[in-house]
């Protein structure tokens, strides 16, 4: 029997019904071995060339969603995968495929847990959108889920593979010497939060697009936190009744002594020329590097169109001579790393320990779990003492003994009080 990788996804929209979608498309058709170089793993190209990839079920929320993302995939590979719908279709998907091997997990932020963890106790390997989760004890149940079955749980981190950023990641950084401090931004369009996602009072800019950021520099210096502190605003999204925050600021304290500052909102304009606008900045004790994302020297514009600039190197269409187009970049590269380790954990019996320095893991991503999770505490708490007049005093420090809360505000209340403890192990 030929080899073969069983694929759900759950979770269709914005990303999961573009790049997840889009990427499964182009395994089912021709599978994973002419990715690889791309990542830097094409010596287990030959292993895996003859591998198929089947994506089995699709699932959503609504039935015309799930419907539509089914014959999208049946337009692309003739191939329709089953369809499931409404609050936890993964529970269904988990019990009519046994034989699962990964569930891709694209829903909404604070939704990715639950399917996770019912993927995981049938032994299901998992593909999830960043973050993770949005509790760091989330983050540790997922983490002794995924060892108990020796599961693999790759978070799509895809800034990772961006090639701009392996450079930094492989030799500028060692050109500018120590990090001092830097910045990092992604702002996304007024549309994200007031009518692409129904879920924005569940979330923030921060929790939502922070985890790109705080992933890269993991990736770049693998130094944990010591320390944040967070602001927010709330003035445009109120105004078309939608209380959420506009935008975020997280500064984060490291080991190595880094200072990063996060900037992130969800407000730009529709006429901003550029799908998002995004970049960041190191400067070190021997220099600086500086990468826009958003603006990579390709600019065009027209009559009735504006100007406007695209990010070629995430995800891009290839024309093939059939007249169907092939999807790589960035985007997918991520995808592809978590499943050669799941390829390698089937077929050539290897622990996930073994595999682990192939894909963003759960370990890995458990330190940005926790910089959300800490730091939606602090912004609350700076936002209500800010409306007070009190100023933005409170932080979190992580340490031996976990992550506590800083609030000189509560002095009256006591010692407990002023320093709680919101976790108690180290990360």
């Amino acid at each position: 029997m030929q080899p073969t990788i069983q694929i759900a996804l759950v979770g269709a929209g914005m990303f999961g019904g573009d790049v997840h979608l889009r990427a499964y498309a182009d395994l089912q058709r021709f599978g994973i071995a002419g990715q690889l170089a791309r990542v830097g793993l094409d010596k287990h190209a030959r292993d895996l060339a003859p591998v198929k990839f089947d994506l089995v079920a699709v699932a959503t929320r609504s039935e015309k969603s799930a419907l539509k993302s089914a014959a999208a995939f049946k337009e692309w590979t003739g191939h329709e995968p089953k369809v499931y719908f409404g609050d936890a279709p993964w529970d269904e998907i988990l019990r009519d495929f046994p034989d699962l091997d990964v569930l891709a997990v694209a829903t909404p932020d604070h939704l990715h847990t639950q399917p996770i963890l019912a993927a995981l106790a049938k032994g299901v390997h998992v593909l999830t959108e960043k973050p993770m989760c949005l509790s760091t004890s989330e983050s540790d149940e997922i983490i002794e889920a995924a060892k108990a079955k020796n599961c693999i749980v790759a978070v799509d981190m895809h800034k990772r593979y961006d090639p701009d950023h392996l450079r930094i990641r492989d030799d500028i950084q060692n050109r500018i010497g120590a990090p001092l401090y830097g910045t990092a931004y992604l702002e996304e369009p007024l549309e994200v939060s007031t009518s692409t996602f129904k879920w924005v009072e569940s979330s923030d800019p921060f929790s939502y697009v922070g985890p790109h950021w705080t992933d890269l520099i993991w990736s770049y210096y693998k130094s944990k936190p010591v320390s944040l502190t967070a602001v927010g605003q709330k003035k445009r999204l109120i105004r078309d009744g939608i209380n959420a925050y506009d935008a975020v600021q997280v500064r984060v304290d490291f080991e190595n002594g880094m200072s990063i500052n996060f900037h992130n909102n969800w407000v730009t304009p529709a006429d901003f020329e550029g799908p998002v606008n995004q970049g960041h900045e190191i400067v070190g004790a021997d220099g600086k590097v500086e990468s826009d994302q958003q603006y990579r020297g390709f600019r065009w514009w027209n009559q009735g169109g504006g100007s406007r600039t695209s990010n070629n190197h995430f995800t891009r269409d290839v024309a093939r001579p059939d007249g169907t187009k092939g999807y790589i970049g960035y985007g997918v590269d991520s995808l592809t790393v978590g499943l050669v380790a799941v390829c390698r954990v089937k077929f050539a019996k290897e622990s996930r320990d073994a595999v682990a320095d192939l894909y963003p893991t759960a370990e890995e991503a458990r330190i940005t779990c926790a910089l959300v999770d800490a730091a939606a505490r602090v912004r609350d708490l700076n936002f209500k003492y800010l409306n007070e007049g009190k100023g933005a005093t409170v932080t979190a420090r992580f340490g031996p003994d976990g992550i506590t809360i800083v609030d000189a505000n509560r002095i009256a209340e006591g010692p407990d009080a002023v320093f709680e403890k919101i976790y108690d192990r180290p990360l």
